[in-house]
């Protein structure tokens, strides 16, 4: 059976990114075929709401188990490639998203200096 991903988030009530504003469901985009699919829609709708602190995305899949933080030092902002020809970096896997997010916040709030530092938590 094929992995069928989902970018899912939206606006939250706070920056703990538990609960959707006004008590809603996430939204789900999708399904995707593939990883690198999902990645584009996700990277979409990241920046249409990069100046919103309260809007979250991430990236799920139909058999989602495991949560992961990814990302590192990219080129530019685009946040397409990776400095120096790199590779993302990955901390994993994390049972449950409030662990995966302890590290995330961990790794954001240790470059928040560095424009070209960016982490997200992939549920795959």
């Amino acid at each position: 059976m094929a992995k069928t991903y989902w970018v899912i988030g939206g606006e939250y009530a706070d920056t703990d990114f538990v609960k959707i504003a006004g008590g809603g469901e996430p939204e789900r985009h999708g399904p995707y075929s593939t990883y690198e699919e999902a990645k584009e829609a996700w990277a979409h709708l990241s920046w249409e709401h990069i100046d919103d602190a309260h809007v979250r995305y991430t990236i799920d899949t139909e058999d989602a188990r495991a949560y992961w933080v990814v990302g590192g030092e990219y080129a530019d902002t685009g946040f397409e490639e990776l400095a120096h020809g790199g590779e993302e970096e990955r901390y994993g896997p994390f049972p449950s998203y409030n662990e995966a997010q302890a590290l995330w916040q961990q790794m954001s709030w240790k470059h928040i200096d560095d424009a070209h530092m960016r982490y997200r938590i992939d549920h795959v």
